[in-house]
This record gives structure tokens, C-alpha cells and sequence, in this order.
């Protein structure tokens, strides 16, 4: 009995260690997903409150680094390269941080979004681009410390760090155009050998038009590369559905060779294994 007591008090205290209490945070957290043009911009941070503080030249000193929001890191993320003031922003996920001064505000687009805040050693290679924000004053008090992607444009944005009576703003430009011209010459060019070899691939695996897959594979050998090992397996599987047994046996033969230079022991030994079905010599 006394140890089956002491069994129920560890469970208990066990217990009572894993629950957690739910309580609201003082910083709540927010994410905002933003399609600017084409390209994909999110902003993940934490929001204090005022709460009847001196925030800038008091909680938030001029002249020093800030987390820019509380808690971890502020981050944004970009899906494609950007410009800020003229200098390129590589694709990727950065920390945001600021240094506050009265006039104008520096943000430092930082490497390294794994830290708690400030990293406790500050490295300046990690430094991905810094850039200088305008400084505004509100006619009133925004209570929440707030970042807004503002004044959306097809090729550009506003990044704004709204605080107490102050806003400090960034623009960035996205390669919508390249991107929209890109896309328009590629579906204007027709579908490309890739384009051909999915569809091939899709009706001969689905039992459709197998004459049509046949013309589709051909296609894709034509277009892209003649020696694609894994177009000329397929193209042989084809014919050898239609019938057409020589040229099954020759695409074949053919990709069995480039799979060997390439060394894929996969397509190689699928390849003995058909013409071994085929009766090939």
C-alpha cells in the first residue's frame, strides 16, 4: 500500500509538471502572408503594447540596436530576390532589426533568424543588406507596436514599422516583370520537352491514346535531350504496347547505353530485363 502511495504522488507530480497553464501573452504573436506582384513576402513577430510607456529615447533607446517587436526574432521572408535602395536582397528568411534615431530609422536585413532578440554575439558578416527608413510623426498613438506591407504596387511595397506617434517606412521592389515576362514567353512558346514527357508518361501510365503518348515522347526527344536515358525507356515501353517492336528494341538499346554512361544501375538493369523480354539479340 505505502508504495502504490507513492506511486499515485509521482504520477501526480508528473502530471502536474506537463500541464501548462493558458494565459494570454503580454507580446502576442502575428504572421501576415502578403503577395506583393508575384512574389511572396511574410512577416512573423511579436507585438507589445505601450502600456503608458516613454517608447522611443526611453524603452526603446535612439542610436541602439532593437529586436524590432519582442520575444524572438521579428522575421520576413521573401520567395524571390528583391531590391531595397538599389541593392539586390537575396531570396530567403531574414531577422529584421532596426536602429531607431529620431529622423530616420537603419533596418538590417540579418542572416540569422535563430536568435532570441539580439544575437549575443553581433556578426557583421551576417549582415545580408542594411537600408535607411523615412521617419513620419502620426497625428495620434498607435498602442500596438505594428508592421504593415502598405501602398502595394505591382512591383514594389511599403514595409512600415508603426510605434506610439511614430512610422517608419521602407520600400522594396519585386521582379514582377521578369517574372510575368518569363512565364508569357514560356506559355506563348508552346509546351517544352518536359511538358511533352509528362504528358506522354501520364497517358501511357493511364491507358490512353498510346498513339498519342507515342508522338508526345518523340516529342520530348526531339526538343530536349536525344540521349535522355529515361525518355528513350519510356518511348520503348510505348512502342512495345503499339506493337512496334523494332523501334521498342531500339529505344532500348539506346537508353541501356546512356544509362550506363551515366551510371543509373536502375534504368540499366530495367532496360535488360525488357529487352531480355523482347527476345532482343
Amino acid at each position: 500500500m505505502k508504495k502504490l502511495f507513492l506511486f499515485l504522488c509521482t504520477a501526480g507530480i508528473i502530471s502536474a509538471a506537463q500541464a501548462q497553464v493558458q494565459a494570454p501573452q503580454p507580446s502576442p504573436f502575428t504572421k501576415i502572408e502578403q503577395k506583393v506582384g508575384l512574389t511572396d513576402v511574410t512577416l512573423e513577430y511579436s507585438r507589445p503594447g505601450m502600456r503608458d510607456r516613454e517608447i522611443f529615447g526611453e524603452l526603446v533607446p535612439y542610436g541602439k540596436v532593437w529586436r524590432t517587436g519582442a520575444n524572438e526574432n521579428t522575421k520576413i521572408t521573401f520567395s524571390d530576390d528583391v531590391k531595397i535602395q538599389g541593392e539586390e536582397l537575396k531570396a530567403g528568411t531574414y531577422a529584421l532589426y532596426t536602429i531607431p534615431k529620431q529622423d530616420q530609422w537603419e533596418v538590417i536585413f540579418y542572416k540569422d533568424a535563430s536568435n532570441w532578440g539580439t544575437p549575443a554575439q553581433w556578426n557583421e558578416d551576417k549582415i545580408a543588406l542594411r537600408a535607411t527608413a523615412e521617419v513620419m510623426e502620426l497625428p495620434i498613438d498607435m498602442e500596438t507596436f505594428t508592421i504593415m506591407l502598405d501602398d502595394l504596387k505591382n512591383n514594389s511595397a511599403a514595409l512600415n514599422f508603426i510605434w506610439d506617434n511614430t512610422v517608419a517606412s521602407l520600400r522594396f521592389e519585386v521582379p514582377t516583370e521578369e517574372k510575368a515576362m518569363a512565364s508569357i514567353e514560356k506559355i506563348m512558346s508552346g509546351p517544352g520537352a518536359a511538358d511533352y514527357f509528362a504528358a506522354a508518361t501520364y497517358y501511357h501510365d493511364s491507358n490512353k491514346d498510346l498513339e498519342q503518348a507515342y508522338e508526345w515522347v518523340n516529342k520530348a526527344l526531339e526538343m530536349g535531350n536525344p540521349n535522355a536515358f529515361w525518355i528513350l525507356r519510356r518511348k520503348s515501353l510505348i512502342a512495345a504496347d503499339l506493337g512496334k517492336e523494332d523501334e521498342a528494341i531500339a529505344a532500348a538499346k539506346k537508353s541501356l547505353a546512356e544509362a550506363e554512361k551515366a551510371g543509373n544501375q536502375d534504368y540499366v538493369k530495367m532496360n535488360k530485363d525488357s529487352l531480355k523480354e523482347w527476345g532482343a539479340k
